[in-house]
């Protein structure tokens, strides 16, 4: 069993310095706009995932007119304490710690306190770009598997360095091709093996997605979800290969898992599209309970199920359906 007993906030977006305690597995926030619920939720989110869910950077999360902050948490996990801190100095340099060990790579927290979040910017899950919907299977993934992460986190690395030697090439003749077949090589291992695990975890996420988008929408409504790749039909190698001048010219990686999909539809047709706003937003949910299902399928125990402001524009039909 997970649970949070309480958390403490220190220089926190609108906090200066807080602490709330929790005795009950369900927890009710509530207060007016404007008080910092959300950024509560963002504060238990973050210990969970190591950074902010709202804010693209950590110095985002420090109060204005203030240097840094520090985010302290308690947690049961299994019936054993545990104690979550994420630190950012003056410095900019940012800790984060369990049971007062400081990580030396905190990408090793992720899926220790596995976490679901549902809030009102998900609805680009539905509507979004391939990028939303990469973010969404990838957040799962990684709490399901740290060598998936670790991957991941490598193809993003060499991506990004051979982006900068491509962007440094003025003309064809400058291009140094062992270089790029040496980036190629490791792109070609490093992606491979996350395709491979999109593949195997898709697999197993959509009968969820159906079960739960049929039980809050209440309707007898066919929904689906195709994995899109650009490597279903070639091998990394030649994809690479085939592409080398196209990204020459645009001097940027053009293929590759970064271009993944999961493209939704109700009966058959695109669900962006298609589909009402109610109907969205039940998908939402149903992807959202997926992850949730099989995290705990996964860990043994239940995950942290952060929800903030998820019932605007859901009827009550489907508001009861969700909530049973």
């Amino acid at each position: 069993m997970l649970s949070l007993r309480s958390i403490s906030v220190f220089q926190f977006k609108n906090y200066q310095s807080s602490r709330f305690s929790f005795d009950q597995r369900v927890i009710g926030i509530c207060g007016p706009n404007g008080t910092g619920k959300t950024n509560l939720v963002d504060a238990i989110y973050s210990l969970c995932f190591t950074k902010s869910y709202f804010s693209r950077s950590d110095q985002q999360n420090v109060k204005h007119g203030e240097q840094g902050f520090r985010v302290e948490g308690e947690f049961d996990l299994n019936g054993r304490p545990v104690k979550v801190a994420s630190v950012l100095r003056e410095t900019g340099k940012k800790e984060f710690s369990t049971d007062g060990q400081v990580y030396e790579r905190i990408s090793k927290h992720i899926g220790m306190l596995p976490a679901v979040i549902i809030a009102p910017d998900d609805a680009d899950l539905i509507t979004g770009g391939s990028e939303e919907r990469r973010r969404y299977l990838d957040t799962l993934f990684s709490q399901l598997d740290p060598l998936y992460l670790q991957e991941l986190m490598a193809w993003n690395r060499v991506t990004a360095q051979r982006n900068v030697y491509l962007k440094s090439c003025t003309d064809r003749r400058s291009v140094n091709h062992a270089l790029l077949d040496t980036y190629d090589l490791q792109l070609a291992k490093h992606g491979s093996f996350v395709y491979r695990k999109r593949q195997e975890f898709i697999l197993t996420l959509l009968p969820f997605v159906a079960r739960f988008y049929s039980e809050i929408a209440g309707k007898d409504e066919e929904v689906s979800a195709t994995y899109e790749s650009q490597l279903h039909n070639s091998t990394f190698e030649q994809l690479l290969s085939d592409n080398r001048e196209k990204d020459i010219m645009l001097q940027r990686t053009s293929c590759g898992i970064h271009k993944d999909d999961l493209a939704l539809s109700l009966g058959g047709r695109p669900f962006k599209t298609e589909a009402s706003q109610g109907q969205r937003k039940s998908l939402l949910f149903a992807l959202k309970l997926a992850e949730f299902e099989i995290l705990k399928q996964h860990k043994g125990f239940a995950p942290i199920l952060l929800l903030d402001d998820v019932f605007e524009k859901l009827d009550e039909t489907r508001i009861r359906n969700l909530l049973t």
